[in-house]
């Protein structure tokens, strides 16, 4: 199974997401586009997040050197973003029962070249996650990720929360949409590996069920 995750946004806490279902499934990860911080990608941070011995932490098929919308940033590296390039590296399944965690870069809509968009990333085979972050407008921007995957006939698999509980936005995003709640991630003071593994705990089961 292939889980894309995306955010309805930048800093929404996807990369923690990402991690927390890494280490949950035991599966592999995958970053296709990295703008930036290539040092300290995220690749590196999901790496040092995930305590598990069997994850594989597959090469990003763009590593781009600017801290940009991933078009402005190829641009500044003289290449142009395919999508094409991104499907034929898309790691394949090698281990029994195996899963791949696909992390997106910002949001659904963010621009990839002059055409394409995050969004054409997603495979039909892909179940997908949403990270939605409480700030005041998370509720249009959650809404809105969620129309643009459905009018593209995807088929949104669950959403994770990230920050303190927020109920009533919580309440009317799951009843307006009836997407499946995987979970919350708190506000943590910080997060390292034990931090991720109980959230991966916590989160395993309505995982397993996607």
């Amino acid at each position: 199974m292939k889980i894309f995750i995306t955010g309805i946004g930048t800093d929404v806490g996807k990369t923690v997401a990402s991690a927390i279902v890494t280490q949950a499934l035991e599966a592999d990860y995958w970053k296709p586009i990295q703008a930036g911080d290539l040092d300290h990608s995220d690749s590196h941070k999901v790496r040092a997040l995930v305590s598990n011995d069997k994850s594989v932490f597959h090469p990003n098929a763009y590593a781009l050197q600017t801290p940009a919308s991933p078009h402005l940033a190829a641009a500044k590296d003289g290449v142009r973003i395919d999508i094409s390039k991104i499907v034929e590296t898309n790691p394949d399944s090698y281990r029994e029962k195996n899963y791949l965690v696909i992390e997106g870069a910002g949001g659904v809509l963010v621009p990839l070249n002059e055409t394409e968009c995050v969004i054409d990333l997603i495979q039909k085979e892909y179940k997908v996650i949403v990270v939605s972050r409480h700030y005041l407008g998370s509720i249009n921007h959650t809404l809105l990720t969620l129309e643009a995957l459905q009018n593209r006939k995807i088929k949104v698999a669950g959403i994770i929360f990230s920050g303190d509980e927020n109920k009533a936005t919580e309440d009317i995003i799951l009843n307006k949409t009836g997407v499946k709640c995987i979970g919350r991630i708190d506000n943590e003071p910080y997060f390292d590996a034990n931090v991720v593994s109980y959230y991966a705990d916590k989160f395993r089961d309505n995982l397993l069920s996607l």
